[in-house]
């Protein structure tokens, strides 16, 4: 992505003349910790307040390890690498990132835009690794290259790459013959039997790339590669990304002491997306092919997956309107392909992970083709369709397969919409499937693949995240990180006050029945009059009310005297196909309204202050703050929004086309969606907060905002954060985006009854 040259910035001063409203944070009352109230302070102070959170959970492929990254005593944003034999013993740091590689450097802007797509934007260290295929070593990507660290000796890491590019996406092929990285938009690899360096594609292009997912796939589409190896490494497929046609949209990076002005392309909603094409190399004799994607370059390609034999590749290709998702069937010697499966809906497809060749040359693949996601079993070439589950309910992901045993595994609410737990069902008839974990709370699994045992992390309102070593039938084997909430846990000294949960329905405007979760003050007194925060993201793909540990931020806002309450609207996942796609063509319409639905809810207890009602989000959360602002501009005491959509033809294609097709054809639609046309009716305390550096909801969609209300003479607050991408989460800026929002609301809906 070219970039024009830094030049000094202009100071702070010019950016409170540009801004006037900017808001200035005063310092939170605070309360010593001894006292037992969660402050603002502990939030960000380590260790990590929820304890040791397991992340990125992995079986070594001998089955002798349980390795995952575990956040530093020291500082919790930055990630060791940790182990556990599975057959007992205590566990033990495998990598220490900072002892590897004391100073990692800055980050390129190839890996700084990737971390921030993978939401692991701050985080230092080890924030990815991979086994080799024996389970003698790991691959630890650490300040830009690459490292080989041998299980039995990992104090003697082999470097595998020492240059001055950033090396990203590294990979082990499956075989265990190469270690594959991109370097500058180029696909390279390394044969770790004599360390030769081989070009697996040809050199990157000023708007051309090799390897690489685009800004599209990693964002809007959970494609976060652009290259995939056949299983025994006989080939390799690798994309080529072209964005010479997408828009280059200046950005202003404002920094705190220079500022930049960045040339990003990014495709907004009806504009041009970048052409993707994919090839063919054969590792024996390099030999490239291309496959055959059709006729129409509009498309995205949405997942590559190999069959367990390496003969078959697959390709889901999804047209520019969503409404239709092919399976390709691929010839991997030509490229030659032909559709095998086609599924089509008139609103819209949802992409998915699911796809799962089996060893008979079969393959699992999930639909919702009525109206609930369910599986299927379909053979090589996609005929032969056998529906293995069924029901008023969904399928959230397949997580795994035992063939032996002929079970299939997978996530689901089947039982309780707000729980998450794993279940099996048969793998060659339809039974009606069994629960594997236990009902209470939610889980997340990370099966072997084998399909005989699984990694569990659970959670539930009283339980922080603790991952345990489960067998198939969900007995538990040994913890791993138990997390233990005993005396010596962080959370220990403010448990006696920890906010307690509630969970209720309600029906709303449509006839749906909507769930709503409350978190009231541990001296709650219903016999007083409290003041509310609703927390709101009500965008597609997020489930806000469910039984699991929770936000620290929510126990911030309750132990400052307020309750919390959120509720999912339509258009939110896990409901179904005709839930969630009650808001197409209509962003903002169906989700208002459910969330005055819960307002009016609020206001007929008696132990709520109808005058003291607040409501913040972030991202699609921030747009429903501003919407609610402008659509119900009596209904909250202040708004809060951070990081908002404000028009949607701002934002990106993927996304936005998803739900509203494109601007060019549904104009209407996006005139009614957008906050712009109705900024007149603000009438309450608002709050917006921004980062001025946000690559994905840019910071234009605030300043608009900022020039309507200004050039109307609608007073307002702005907090703008220099250099800051969409999601601020360094440590003290982070703190002080709370420390603004919780200021906000002290000084407008004051905390405690009355």
């Amino acid at each position: 992505m070219p970039n024009k040259p830094m030049r000094p910035f202009f100071s702070l001063l010019a950016i409170l003349a540009i801004f006037p409203t900017l808001v200035h944070a005063q310092e939170a009352p605070t309360q010593p910790a001894s006292s037992g109230v969660l402050t603002l302070d502990r939030l960000f102070e380590d260790p990590a307040l929820n304890g040791p959170v397991a992340r990125a959970p992995k079986f070594s492929p001998d089955g002798k390890l349980v390795t995952w990254l575990r956040p530093n005593d020291r500082d919790f944003l930055r990630l060791d690498l940790w182990a556990a034999p599975v057959g007992g013993g205590a566990p033990f740091m495998l990598v220490d990132s900072k002892a590897l590689v004391p100073d990692e450097g800055t980050l390129s802007e190839a890996e700084a835009a990737r971390r921030e797509r993978q939401r692991l934007a701050g985080s230092r260290g080890l924030v990815s690794y991979d086994w080799d295929k024996k389970g003698e070593a790991i691959l630890a990507p650490l300040g830009g290259d690459l490292y080989y660290v041998p299980v039995a000796n990992p104090n003697a890491p082999r470097r595998l790459t020492r240059t001055p590019e950033f090396e990203t996406d590294a990979q082990i092929s499956p075989a265990g013959g190469y270690v594959s990285f991109i370097r500058e938009g180029q696909l390279m690899a390394l044969k770790l039997a004599t360390n030769e360096e081989v070009a697996l594609s040809p050199v990157a292009g000023d708007a051309v790339t090799y390897g690489m997912a685009e800004f599209i796939a990693q964002e809007e589409m959970d494609r976060d590669t652009g290259y995939w190896w056949a299983p025994n490494d006989s080939r390799i497929v690798y994309a080529e990304v072209d964005e010479s046609a997408v828009a280059l949209v200046p950005r202003v990076e404002i920094g705190a002491s220079q500022t930049e002005i960045v040339q990003q392309r990014y495709p907004r909603a009806g504009a041009t997306n970048a052409s993707v094409a994919l090839f063919i190399r054969d590792m024996a004799n390099g030999t490239v092919v291309k496959v055959d994607l059709g006729d129409n370059d509009d498309i995205y390609v949405a997942r590559v997956n190999w069959s367990k034999d390496g003969q078959t590749l697959y390709v889901q290709r999804q047209n520019r309107a969503q409404t239709r998702l092919d399976l390709l069937m691929v010839d991997p010697a030509t490229g030659q392909s032909k559709v095998i499966l086609t599924e089509a809906d008139l609103v819209w497809l949802n992409l998915t992970n699911d796809f799962t060749p089996l060893a008979s040359g079969d393959f699992l693949w999930t639909s919702e083709r009525t109206g609930w996601r369910h599986i299927e079993r379909r053979k090589r070439d996609g005929s032969g369709v056998q529906v293995l589950t069924t029901g008023n309910w969904a399928v959230s992901q397949i997580a795994g397969v035992d063939e032996a045993a002929g079970r299939v595994f997978f996530m689901s609410n089947k039982d309780d919409v707000l729980e998450q737990r794993l279940y099996s069902a048969p793998l060659a008839r339809r039974r009606a499937p069994s629960a594997v974990t236990a009902s209470g709370g939610n889980w997340g699994v990370a099966m072997a693949t084998s399909g005989k045992a699984f990694l569990g992390t659970y959670s539930d309102p009283m339980t922080p995240p603790r991952l345990g070593l489960y067998d198939a039938s969900g007995r538990l084997i040994r913890w791993i990180e138990e997390n233990k909430l005993d005396n010596k846990h962080p959370w220990a000294p403010y448990l006696a006050k920890r906010a307690t949960v509630r969970y209720g329905t309600l029906n709303g405007p449509s006839g749906d029945v909507l769930n709503w979760s409350m978190h009231v003050p541990a001296n709650f007194d219903p016999s007083k009059k409290w003041p509310v925060i609703v927390y709101v993201y009500g965008g597609p793909g997020v489930q806000v009310v469910s039984r699991t540990w929770g936000s620290n931020t929510t126990q911030l806002h309750t132990a400052r005297g307020y309750i919390v309450f959120s509720i999912d609207n339509r258009g939110t996942p896990n409901r179904g196909r005709s839930f969630e796609r009650a808001i197409s063509r209509k962003l903002g319409g169906p989700e208002v309204e459910d969330q005055l639905a819960g307002l009016a809810f609020l206001r007929a207890q008696t132990y709520v202050d109808p005058a003291r009602i607040g409501v913040w989000g972030w991202s699609y959360g921030g747009y429903m703050a501003l919407r609610l602002a402008t659509e119900a501009p009596e209904a909250f005491t202040a708004y809060a929004s951070g990081a908002p959509v404000t028009d949607w033809s701002l934002y990106d294609t993927h996304y936005t086309e998803r739900f509203m097709g494109k601007p060019q054809d549904e104009a209407d639609a996006y005139a009614r969606s957008s906050v712009l046309p109705r900024l007149n009716t603000v009438k309450r305390p608002l709050l917006i907060l921004h980062g001025m550096a946000d690559d994905n909801v840019t910071f234009d969609n605030s300043t608009v905002v900022f020039d309507a209300l200004q050039a109307a003479s609608i007073p307002f607050e702005a907090m703008v954060y220099p250099g800051q991408k969409h999601g601020i989460r360094e440590k003290g800026r982070a703190k002080h985006v709370q420390l603004t929002i919780l200021n906000f609301f002290d000084r407008h809906l004051g905390p405690g009854p009355r």
